[in-house]
């Protein structure tokens, strides 16, 4: 596959960061990130999204979540433990996993819920009011014609 270097891209652009970064990550092609553990993303209302990630084995001191600058960081550790056990089979994986989710600009984690070995993260978009539209009326005078009259 081919490969871009956005690099003078970043050199000639100011305050479009996240664009050629989100093209970086698009273009690679970074196999790192492995498909353990499955998870699906809902959409749940007009703003509102769920992550839900499969954590069978993992107790919820085992799960960390952290969101630093619009990445949702999940991992899980299992603290080692001499297993005596003698498996014919072992279906089940337990190791350790680290997986990322980059969240748009205005999301946000809101809460998040360990049930049945599923790990449910609900997000939301709030857009500040500022970045809303908004309608602007339309007068049928013009202010300054009105300004300089009265003066």
């Amino acid at each position: 596959m081919r490969s871009f270097d956005f690099a003078p891209l970043h050199r000639a652009t100011i305050g479009f960061d996240q664009i050629t970064e989100l093209m970086d990550r698009v273009s690679s092609n970074n196999d790192s990130q492995s498909n353990y553990p499955p998870y699906n993303i809902e959409k749940v209302a007009e703003d509102g999204y769920r992550i839900s990630i499969a954590v069978a084995g993992f107790a919820e001191t085992d799960i960390s979540l952290e969101v630093k600058e619009n990445t949702l960081h999940v991992s899980a550790r299992k603290p080692e433990v001499a297993d005596e056990k003698v498996y014919l089979h072992r279906g089940i994986a337990t190791r350790s996993f680290d997986r990322k989710f980059h969240l748009a600009d205005h999301v946000r984690a809101t809460t998040a819920s360990h049930v049945d070995g599923m790990l449910h993260i609900d997000l939301v978009r709030e857009v500040p009011e500022a970045l809303k539209p908004r309608r602007i009326e339309i007068n049928s005078t013009d202010p300054l014609q009105v300004a300089a009259t009265s003066n």
